[in-house]
């Protein structure tokens, strides 16, 4: 993983909410925690919205289907 050095200024207060959240204590800590959050709840979105509309799915195949019922 790269990493890239560089200057930003953060909302103090967001800060302390994100850190108590996260359960980070540093500031480098808690941005990479966030970042990583924001990746994963867009994963989570995009896997939500696959199983909703069976995107990729064979459950509309009547031989699938047959199969996966145990006798």
């Amino acid at each position: 993983m790269s990493s890239r050095k560089t200057s930003v200024e953060i909302d103090e207060e967001l800060l302390a909410g994100a850190r108590s959240i996260l359960g980070t204590r540093t500031v480098r800590e808690t941005i990479e925690q966030a970042f990583l959050e924001v990746v994963r709840a867009r994963a989570r979105r995009e896997e939500v919205q696959a199983l909703a509309s069976l995107k990729g799915m064979d459950l509309a195949n009547p031989e699938v289907m047959a199969g996966a019922w145990r006798k």
